[in-house]
């Protein structure tokens, strides 16, 4: 398999690497369990001659239009962590040519897998639109208003749509990684993932500090602040668009446009994260945690953290 890695100035030091290690010690384990596997060849190429990380570090690389054809292309994250930075990074010469270099792959027929920042490259592209796909969880409100065309699921750390692959989160560029070796032998994908000591994460949500997706639209920050001090009270669509001020028609789509959610959902994401808070500080019961956030018995608060979280409440109690 021939991946060509995209790294554009300001690269995520640790997103690069662990592409590189993952693929690196797919090819050292194939010899060992004798898998019959052509090895993985890796390319590093850039739309400049010259490329340096976010940590300033020089990287070499091949001009990405003499890198020839390769299988896949890998776009790692952008070091811009936060929105304004990563917005004007965004606005960059060779983003627009990288966007370009990625539609004219795509209609050759190589595959293309994105994580983190990377999924915003990909999506100035065009070629997520109408398609599922996910990213960092924190920057999921930028994206939803940059590239409303997309199908966007930040909740799940892998999604896979037609030749086009992203991942979430910064350390997704593991999963991401390995989702392509597993293409090529599911026991080696295992077995790099035990050497790497890389646990199953299938989703993001356990991990999304929901203070941090509010973003700052004046209209969210208004229902969650009637929401937070609510959570033990049944929901009323009527009292939070008053205590929002405006509409419940408009207080819905703000909900939808900025978050990708109606009210309800969001103020059942803000019980669960307060359980999980307390599950976390607290010696308090389960019982007494579910009537702190609205439910009248453990059991319902038990089958709504495993079904949003994917986690157990012994789980969640030894997690850090």
């Amino acid at each position: 398999m021939k991946v060509n890695l995209l790294a554009l100035d300001g690269v995520f030091d640790t997103g690069l690497a662990t592409v590189q290690d993952v693929f690196s010690t797919a090819n050292e384990l194939a010899g060992m369990l004798g898998v019959d596997i052509p090895p993985f060849e890796l390319r590093v190429t850039g739309m400049r001659k010259r490329v340096h990380t976010s940590q300033r570090l020089s990287v070499p690389v091949v001009s990405a239009p003499d890198a020839g054809r390769p299988d896949w292309i890998v776009v790692p994250a952008l070091g811009e962590k936060m929105p304004d930075g990563l917005q004007v990074a965004l606005q960059r010469r060779d983003v627009a040519e990288a966007a370009a270099a990625l539609r004219s792959q795509a209609s050759r027929g190589v595959r293309i897998a994105a994580a983190c920042v990377g999924t915003f490259v990909l999506a100035e592209s065009g070629l997520l639109d109408q398609r599922q796909a996910t990213t960092t969880w924190w920057l999921a409100s930028l994206f939803r208003q940059r590239y409303p065309a997309v199908k966007l699921d930040e909740s799940r750390m892998l999604v896979s749509s037609g030749p086009f692959v992203t991942a979430g989160a910064a350390l997704s560029h593991i999963d991401m990684a390995l989702l392509l070796v597993r293409q090529a032998s599911p026991e080696l994908a295992a077995t790099v993932a035990k050497y790497l000591i890389v646990d199953s994460r299938p989703s993001q949500s356990a991990y999304v500090i929901t203070d941090h997706l509010t973003h700052s639209d004046p209209t969210v920050q208004r229902f969650e602040r009637w929401a937070r001090g609510r959570l033990a009270d049944g929901f009323s669509l009527d009292e939070a668009a008053v205590a929002a001020g405006t509409s419940k028609r408009t207080l819905a789509r703000r909900m939808q446009q900025v978050l990708g959610k109606t009210p309800l959902s969001y103020f059942q994401d803000l019980r669960v994260e307060r359980a999980v808070h307390l599950l976390k500080t607290s010696d308090k019961s389960l019982e007494q945690i579910a009537g702190l956030v609205g439910y009248a018995e453990g059991v319902t608060l038990r089958a709504l953290l495993r079904q949003r979280l994917g986690r157990g409440v012994r789980e969640l109690r030894m997690v850090d």
